[in-house]
């Protein structure tokens, strides 16, 4: 009996081993040719400013595309929760819509980042892929988690957190084992392939880690509370913009040209574009201890208009520039480095947005190389919490209860 269990284990190790490395490869590709292409549109977009007054064409582009493909109700990275718990197909028509949308936002000006849409673009690859195989429903959902992983980890460059992030983020206080060697394989095959194809893993040089003492425990809670709060107002921004913005705008090509024109006024009003396309170089200016005092609620405005009214992809790195400047600029108030402080803040942020300490302990080892991680475990286990039950997406699920033991209720928000 045990050498029958444990041919059967063996043949089901083999079995994603080969799977990982396949669905790894192909959205290792994808994810690549995506990076590169969004690369593209945001030097483009730098070069040619008048890119922006395209935006609300670009948005009327996407709105069309998308309702002729079917999607009038599109859930973006929530499809993915769903296909997952329920084992709701993911059209493969969905990757090259995320693709091409989030490349156009990009393009004109609009402000979002990529990650979301790498989840969204490997999960799709991989529903299509279980279609050849005709795999059970428990076997779709784990090569879903794959995808994911590989998307992540082909675009960002962080493996370990993008195969831990593909598990932990579905159903939190749930963690799916079974996920594990599927997920790690598919991750460390998606950032080879990348690598190879010219992708380069995302780090960070933060500086001002300071020596272990109670004031500055002190110091770093109570940065990790605040990133909490901003977390929750993020999160209820980008949730409350959408309600309103479909409220008052019921025709969707209406809905993107106005938040298409709004954008265009603001960055006009502001007269820079630090707070269209992704950011990222807002984020390596915060963590070099430079940031504007209010690019958190500008960032977080930018984003949560482009999100709402129509205009495709991620919430992360957005995440990553409000939790870093927003650190770097508290930081030196509560005596802690400006670069330290960008650093634990944007960690913080993106755990209290996820609901991930553990990928959020892990991502900060692979941004910044493991210096302070005691400070940065304290962070994310202080953001989890007073985070509470709100969550970037709506249907991510809480197995248990943040704040008692025993507690097993489903909660959502």
């Amino acid at each position: 009996m045990f050498k029958k269990l444990q041919t059967v284990s063996f043949y089901i190790f083999l079995k994603w081993l080969l799977l990982a490395a396949v669905s790894g490869t192909i959205v290792g590709v994808a994810g690549a040719g995506f990076h590169h292409c969004l690369d593209i549109s945001s030097e483009m977009f730098g070069k040619f400013s008048w890119l922006l007054f395209c935006l609300p064409l670009a948005g009327l582009l996407i709105v069309f595309v998308y309702r002729r493909c079917g999607f009038v109700e599109d859930k973006g990275t929530n499809m993915v929760f769903t296909a997952i718990r329920d084992g709701e197909k993911i059209k493969f028509r969905t990757a090259p819509l995320i693709f091409l949308a989030t490349c156009l936002t990009i393009l004109t000006g609009g402000s979002a980042g990529r990650e979301g849409a790498a989840l969204q673009l490997g999960g799709s690859i991989t529903s299509f892929f279980s279609k050849i195989f005709h795999m059970n429903e428990n076997d779709y959902k784990i090569l879903i988690m794959c995808g994911m992983a590989a998307g992540f980890s082909s675009l960002f460059g962080t493996s370990v957190a993008a195969a831990i992030f593909a598990i932990e983020m579905i159903s939190v206080g749930s963690f799916c084992f079974a996920a594990i060697v599927p997920c790690a394989l598919s991750s460390a095959m998606g950032i080879y392939v990348a690598s190879l194809l010219g992708v380069h893993p995302t780090s960070f040089d933060m500086t001002g880690v300071p020596e272990f003492s109670l004031i500055t425990l002190l110091s770093v809670i109570v940065l990790a509370v605040l990133c909490g709060l901003i977390g929750i107002l993020f999160c209820v921004s980008m949730h409350t913009v959408k309600h309103f913005a479909v409220k008052f705008f019921k025709n969707p090509y209406i809905r993107v040209v106005v938040g298409g024109v709004i954008i265009i006024a603001l960055t006009l009003i502001l007269k820079t574009n630090d707070y269209n396309g992704a950011g990222m170089h807002i984020v390596e200016k915060a963590m070099s201890g430079e940031a504007e005092i209010f690019a958190f609620v500008l960032k977080l405005l930018f984003t949560a208009i482009t999100l709402a009214v129509g205009f495709k992809g991620g919430e992360i790195v957005p995440a990553f520039f409000l939790g870093s400047t927003f650190g770097c600029i508290v930081a030196p108030i509560i005596g802690l480095d400006p670069s330290f402080g960008a650093g634990l803040g944007l960690i913080s942020v993106f755990c209290g947005v996820t609901n991930c300490p553990i990928t959020s302990l892990i991502l900060s080892v692979e941004l910044f190389g493991g210096q302070g991680i005691l400070f940065f475990l304290i962070s994310c286990a202080v953001s989890y919490m007073v985070s509470g039950y709100y969550s970037l997406y709506g249907e991510q699920r809480f197995i248990g209860s943040k704040f008692e033991l025993g507690n097993f209720e489903l909660h959502s928000k």
